[in-house]
């Protein structure tokens, strides 16, 4: 079994082969994360990783199973577990380490909400995940604040199946731990089984925190811009929320589209490939230079100076005979 990990801040324990240099969220945010996550290396200082591991209390069989599961997620912007824990092992999972700042977090360094260029660019990567995901058969069921990290060059979505993995169908979630309430969709808080477009509803809460701080906003609150779209993703019927999309073409509108905040299409039968304009493409442009606030980014720099100069800690010594 993985060591305990050591201290607030986890320096000093270990998780799986690897030593545990620092954790990657900060508990004042307030939001809750469906896992404690950590910023680990390898004994021999070659790789780093972002390590996650469950919640106290949570069901380790389940949690390894999504983890498991998340192995095969295909899409740019998905986070697929890269290592599991074996069978003995107390439960973890790993991904190569490339510099992030949690959403959360991000609203922290920034001063508050986030740009609406931020807003639309994050919005329209996490949904071409989503599709990518639901194309494979897959809800995602973990859409969050907390599961959002923002890199430099996109966001990655992380915390695959948090809502299977606290509990399975059938049984009420609201109110347990790791579970945002806010970005819940009622369906799955009542028990239901995970459907993708309980991934539509999270994913309008996660982005109504990038722009408000709050995934449950007065309408009000909300940028002019994306009051119609955001609002109809926080239907409590799955059927009225918008499809992806028409999700993207509101959040990046093609060449000819109607301007932003518009109306919301509903044309049932649309996908995202059958928009004018290379829906990738559009989401490459919005992310690009310029897409991240300058203290984001400056955030982003200092943690990867912080781990570059941060020496392996030493493994434990072997017990003496």
């Amino acid at each position: 079994m993985a060591a305990p990990v050591a201290g607030e801040e986890g320096r000093g324990g270990r998780i799986g082969p690897y030593a545990v240099l620092r954790r990657l969220d900060d508990d004042r945010s307030g939001i809750p994360v469906p896992e404690r996550r950590f910023i680990g290396r390898s004994a021999d200082g070659d790789r780093t990783v972002l390590i996650g591991v469950p919640l106290p209390g949570a069901d380790p069989a389940r949690f390894r199973a999504e983890a498991e599961a998340s192995r095969y997620l295909l899409g740019p912007w998905s986070a697929p577990a890269a290592e599991v824990a074996a069978p003995g092992e107390a439960p973890w999972h790993a991904r190569p380490y490339v510099p992030v700042v949690p959403l959360p977090g991000a609203l922290a360094v920034h001063g508050g909400p986030l740009p609406e260029r931020t807003v639309r660019a994050l919005g329209a990567a996490l949904v071409e995940t989503l599709v990518v995901g639901h194309g494979q058969g897959l809800a995602h069921a973990g859409v969050s604040p907390g599961a959002v990290l923002l890199a430099a060059d996109g966001p990655r979505l992380t915390c695959f199946g948090a809502v299977r993995a606290a509990a399975p169908d059938g049984t009420g979630r609201s109110g347990l731990p790791g579970l945002e309430s806010g970005s819940l969709p009622p369906e799955q808080a009542n028990g239901g089984a995970p459907q993708p477009m309980g991934d539509v509803y999270a994913l309008g809460a996660t982005l109504a925190y990038a722009a408000t701080g709050h995934t449950v906003p007065e309408r009000d609150e909300l940028p002019a811009a994306l009051r119609s779209v955001l609002t109809a993703c926080l239907s409590r019927d799955p059927a009225a929320r918008p499809r992806p999309a028409e999700l993207l073409d509101a959040l990046v509108p093609a060449t000819g589209d109607p301007a932003p905040g518009g109306p919301v299409a509903r044309d049932r039968t649309a996908t995202v490939l059958d928009a004018s304009g290379d829906p990738a493409g559009r989401t490459a442009a919005a992310l690009g230079p310029g897409w991240l606030p300058g203290r984001i980014i400056a955030a982003l720099a200092r943690q990867s100076a912080e781990l570059l100069a941060t020496n392996t800690p030493d493994p434990p010594a072997a017990p003496q005979d």
